[in-house]
């Protein structure tokens, strides 16, 4: 079942917090809309659970005392070196709340581009969009199979698959393109005339 437990914070002491953390917690936060922004401590273990289930943009449950709420992973902050989960913040929501996401992008396939000696390129790993909580993929799967040397797939391209998600970039904006690789000696050369003293 795709709920996290969570516990109400009072103490909010800077070795409480160390002491939560260091109990396997995390200091997190749930808010929203014409709600009261409430702080709370969550399981470091049984988020990662959830998250694994659910994936980054889903929803799931959260027993706030036994008061349940459908919740999403709106934000997190990471210790710069260890890694580690600093604070999460949960957005409440509803299935017809509109929010703000970063959704990844996963190529799929190998471009005809690529089996011609060609590489790809990608420009974006992940799209801005809004769209219901409820509509919001996990990540945006493109198939690049067909791309040859010199293609470039455009935001635009992929709109059409998507008519629920709403796309914070220009239409032009390049997701993935397929470049031409040089052949060693012609670097060589290039390199070779550049460095090549002009006369006098």
């Amino acid at each position: 079942m795709n709920t996290l437990v969570a516990q109400k914070r009072i103490d909010f002491r800077k070795s409480v917090l160390n002491k939560l953390r260091n109990s396997g917690k995390i200091p997190a936060v749930v808010y929203g809309k014409n709600i009261d922004t409430e702080s709370i401590s969550i399981g470091n273990t049984d988020l990662m659970k959830v998250m694994r289930t659910v994936g980054r943009n889903g929803i799931f449950t959260l027993d706030l005392d036994g008061e349940k709420k459908d919740v999403f992973l709106k934000e997190y902050q990471v210790h710069p070196i260890s890694g580690k989960l600093l604070h999460v913040g949960l957005l409440q929501v509803d299935k017809e709340t509109e929010i703000d996401a970063k959704v990844a992008v996963v190529l799929n396939g190998t471009s005809k581009g690529e089996k011609d000696g060609g590489i790809v390129q990608q420009i974006l790993h992940e799209l801005d969009i809004t769209a219901k909580a409820s509509d919001i993929p996990n990540e945006i799967e493109i198939d690049i199979a067909d791309l040859e040397i010199g293609d470039t797939l455009k935001v635009a391209d992929i709109k059409g698959n998507y008519h629920n998600l709403t796309f914070h970039h220009e239409d032009d904006e390049a997701i993935v393109t397929i470049d031409i690789v040089k052949m060693e000696e012609d670097i060589e050369e290039e390199t070779a005339e550049e460095t090549e003293p002009s006369g006098v």
